[in-house]
């Protein structure tokens, strides 16, 4: 079936039960913003400086001010978040002016101010990654009836929903694009194992499925990364695979294995797949699989996952050094050791501006740090003292910066 209204819908009974699968760094002389202990209310906003308590969000909606270089910012607004953690670089989502972080209730939030634009409970699993392709958020329906739902970031509102097939568990997307969504999904013995399991695309016009190809027994069904470039589906997963499928056919172009699983990120930039494994980055040509170039680290120390933004590739490394490599040829721009010595390493990036910020793995020592994006140089560290040991998200909302932190989420000014 393929695009409905959401009242039509008929829900069916579960088929059973699946597993899902520092401190504030003030490196200058003070702080900016309203004060992180300013709590707001779950449905209501926070006042961002230059907007009034009316809730009016179209007056001076970036009328806020930056700090200036050695001076971390505070937010502009905080909200509650229920966020679970479990949907890896997938948990925090920018569409437009709406903020969306997985979990359940699922809700979408203005940008702008932080207020409640829409809420849906029961509406996905636990841990489900927020996927998005031609203007539609794709998502595991929570009855585990086998259904992939699509809904609308700017409503909530059901669009779209399609299922696999009855002798599959639990559909899972992965990506998508305006052709297709891509889904993962075990397929069911007659005792309700899965112990093999197929990767399938679903026309996201019609409902109906592309292409179903059955992958090799004993891939897992779980820990697989994937993005859509240029026609090809590209992946890693747990058991050191790196995949490459056209997306038309669904046919393997190759597939070839590395030394270290990828856990939550690879790059890709025009022609180029690019990977951490272990003490290197390597770069695979999409089309064929042959690599174009590595980048060695220091003896004993590995790379984190790489993002490319405005054509140049960032990545930490487990000493906490930064980089800044050319993703064409591999080679270093520059490289920052100023948080060498510190719990800190960035595992997500965004930029805005000429500044890049990185969202660290975990609390003590971390937060968001910003970094001149033409040098490398560590600017400041944003934390917000709670003290939690979770991985910080980071995600760019025009002029603001979406963060979040165990369950709370908060806007940053980013200009």
């Amino acid at each position: 079936m393929g695009r409905r209204d959401e009242h039509a819908v008929s829900r069916r009974q579960a088929l059973r039960l699946a597993g899902t699968g520092l401190g504030l760094a003030v490196l200058g002389a003070g702080t900016w913003g309203c004060t992180p202990e300013e709590d707001t209310s779950a449905s209501g906003g926070g006042t961002t400086p230059g907007e009034g308590k009316g809730g009016d969000t179209n007056k001076g909606r970036d009328t806020f001010t930056t700090p200036p270089p050695g001076t971390a910012p505070k937010p502009l607004w905080q909200q509650k978040a229920a966020n679970e953690n479990l949907a890896g670089i997938h948990a925090l989502a920018v569409f437009g002016d709406m903020v969306v972080v997985s979990g359940d209730p699922l809700v979408g939030r203005d940008v702008v101010s932080g207020k409640e634009k829409w809420s849906r409970s029961g509406v996905t699993i636990p841990g489900a990654k927020l996927i998005t392709g031609g203007g539609t958020l794709y998502l595991a329906s929570a009855e585990y009836d086998g259904d992939v739902v699509g809904l609308d970031p700017a409503t909530g509102k059901e669009t779209w929903r399609s299922r696999l097939g009855k002798e599959y568990e639990q559909p899972r997307p992965i990506a998508a694009d305006d052709r297709h969504v891509y889904v993962l999904a075990g397929i069911l013995e007659e005792d309700l194992s899965s112990p093999t399991n197929v990767i399938a695309a679903i026309d996201t016009t019609s409902g109906k499925i592309a292409w179903r190809e059955k992958r090799d027994k004993g891939t897992e069904e779980f820990g697989i990364t994937a993005t859509v470039v240029g026609g090809r589906l590209a992946y890693t997963d747990f058991r050191k695979n790196v995949t490459v499928r056209d997306t038309t056919t669904g046919r393997q172009l190759w597939t070839k294995k590395i030394g270290r699983s990828n856990y939550y990120r690879f790059a890709v930039h025009e022609d180029l797949m690019i990977v951490p494994d272990g003490q290197r980055l390597r770069a695979f040509a999409l089309a064929a699989g042959t690599e174009r170039w590595s980048l060695a680290n220091e003896k004993a120390t590995w790379f984190n996952d790489p993002q490319v933004l405005d054509g140049v590739l960032y990545a930490s490394d487990s000493a906490f050094g930064m980089w800044a490599v050319d993703p064409t040829t591999g080679k270093q721009i520059w490289r920052n050791e100023d948080l060498v010595g510190s719990a800190a390493e960035a595992w997500q990036f965004a930029k805005v501006g000429g500044t890049l910020y990185g969202a660290t793995e975990h609390d003590k020592n971390g937060g968001v740090h910003a970094f001149d994006a033409a040098t490398g140089k560590l600017r400041w560290t944003y934390n917000d003292n709670t003290g939690e040991n979770q991985k910080w998200y980071v995600v760019p909302a025009g002029k603001r910066l979406a963060a979040m932190h165990a369950e709370r989420l908060y806007a940053l000014p980013a200009v």
